[in-house]
């Protein structure tokens, strides 16, 4: 098992946000490898989110790990997070080693089809600190991912992610900007998301 880092960097250009995409952060053979054993061994859940006052299943299954112990809350959902496994170890020990952090938990994402999305939300819960650092790892199918600056109407941004992708998230990226993964009528396979973050 190995990571192609650094064979492609994009570096996007993009106020008040730090944010950089490395297509093939996992060769092709050891995203698929990573992502059936996802798929497979994670202890996968499905939540009840309450928006606007209505409460109904969250549109994707989730899961979290991490050290200690330590909760994390978002969208009135407090999850605890189970002991890292031997699979994650190695996906975090690959991205560390890239970039001299130690991340303390990673929440996961299952998007079963194009019908699993997640909606316009920013990375800034106050446990993530100031300017937090996420490390966002994609395996499975390709899905886009929508970026949107909270002032000005015009900064908005596209990127496709791909089967073992990296696209790191610092700065003051969460302060200024909001995300989705939006839902789509396309036929399309399940995709599963990693995002490594530290907890304070």
């Amino acid at each position: 098992m190995n990571s192609l880092f650094p064979s492609e960097k994009i570096i996007f250009d993009l106020p008040n946000a730090s944010i950089e995409y490395h297509p093939n952060f996992f060769d092709a053979a050891t995203s698929k490898m990573l992502f059936e054993k996802l798929l497979n061994e994670i202890p996968w859940q499905q939540d009840d989110i309450t928006v606007y006052g209505k409460t109904h299943p969250q549109p994707r299954l989730t899961a979290l790990f991490g050290n200690e112990g330590k909760p994390y809350s978002y969208s009135n959902i407090v999850m605890r997070p189970y002991a890292w496994n031997p699979i994650l170890m190695y996906i975090k020990t690959e991205i560390e080693e890239v970039y001299n952090e130690s991340f303390t938990t990673v929440l996961l994402n299952l998007y079963r089809d194009g019908k699993d999305s997640n909606g316009w939300h920013a990375d800034n819960e106050k446990e993530l600190g100031r300017n937090p650092v996420i490390a966002s790892i994609s395996f499975g199918a390709e899905r886009a991912f929508h970026l949107q600056h909270n002032s000005i109407a015009e900064a908005k941004q596209k990127i496709i992610l791909e089967n073992g992708s990296l696209l790191l998230m610092k700065g003051e990226t969460q302060h200024f900007w909001k995300h989705q993964i939006a839902k789509t009528a396309k036929p399309i396979g399940p995709r599963i998301n990693l995002t490594f973050r530290i907890i304070k």
